[in-house]
């Protein structure tokens, strides 16, 4: 199943979800006077935009390259998340802003019935939650699984939300406060899940290495092309959903040069088969140096 469409399809699922419960949540907390419980369907709401701008952000990401765009859009899709990393900071602040307000304003306790909405919202959460963190970690997309964490801040806000409101309703007059700190509380989970996010993101965009795995895989498929006999200067930087290769190949030094050309052929095809997420491979070819190789391949592939 190509990759895309899964993470667009669990992007939309995410939208629908995300605009029925940031509405519930919503109505439930300014009727039934809950202040956690409207933060959290501000936090829903946060959502269906973070969601909205992950799948613009793959749509883009998925266009060929172009000559405008020789080395493909794939750094729409980091850049989507770095976005809903900052709307996740912006939504903090604001939550954290307007729960202080409400603990120095004296206000009704907010209704039992809110509870029960709370509950719903924790188990389709976490549900969604686990569902496209799945579809990103298959596919690789820093984006969608930005979205899975985001989801999962949302399942947490409103266990948060279920606790201030439990103490507000059973400690009684005096206690109704505890309704306001449980929505800072939720601020401060959604600042830690804006960094959660941002980071992975700067990475992509800084080009830092693919994964260790990744690079290893890389290395063995280009060692095992017959003529190649050492590997150097491995470069591996993801762009989206895909990745990009560079790399140093020497062989025999009286190898023609049809014949060179033919063994770089074998091993931009060798890579992409051992590692399908691989777009695009540049392969240097050189006179191979009897010298010692005593270099362990990790260290080989970490050169330049």
């Amino acid at each position: 199943m190509d990759a895309v469409p899964r993470a667009v399809r669990a992007t939309q699922l995410a939208m629908l979800v995300n605009a029925a419960l940031a509405s519930v949540k919503l109505v439930a907390g300014l009727l039934g006077h809950s202040y956690a419980l409207v933060a959290d369907a501000v936090e829903s709401a946060a959502d269906l935009l973070a969601s909205s701008i992950v799948w613009g952000g793959l749509r883009i990401a998925s266009r060929d390259p172009d000559e405008r765009y020789p080395f493909g859009y794939g750094k729409a899709e980091p850049l989507a998340a770095a976005i809903v990393a900052l709307l996740l900071f912006g939504a903090a602040v604001a939550i954290a802003v307007e729960a202080i307000a409400e603990i120095r304003t004296p206000h009704h306790a907010p209704a039992w019935w809110t509870l029960l909405v709370l509950v719903l919202v924790v188990v389709v959460k976490g549900v969604l939650s686990r569902r496209v963190q799945a579809v990103g970690r298959d596919i690789g997309s820093t984006a969608v699984q930005a979205d899975a964490v985001h989801h999962l801040s949302d399942a947490l806000t409103s266990g948060a939300a279920f606790v201030g409101i439990s103490v507000a309703l059973l400690g009684g007059p005096g206690w109704e406060s505890a309704d306001d700190w449980a929505a800072l509380i939720a601020a401060a989970v959604i600042l830690f899940t804006a960094t959660r996010v941002l980071r992975p993101a700067l990475d992509d965009l800084m080009d830092r290495s693919a994964e260790p795995a990744i690079v290893e895989a890389i290395q063995r498929a280009a060692l095992g092309v017959p003529g190649v006999r050492h590997t150097e200067k491995l470069a591996v930087r993801r762009s989206g959903l895909t990745c990009r290769v560079t790399l140093h190949v020497q062989s025999d030094p009286a190898m023609t040069l049809h014949d060179a050309h033919v063994v770089s052929g074998m091993v931009k095809s060798a890579i992409r088969a051992a590692v399908p997420r691989v777009q695009s491979v540049l392969v240097h070819m050189e006179p191979y140096e009897d010298v010692d190789r005593t270099v362990a391949p990790r260290e080989q592939a970490g050169g330049g």
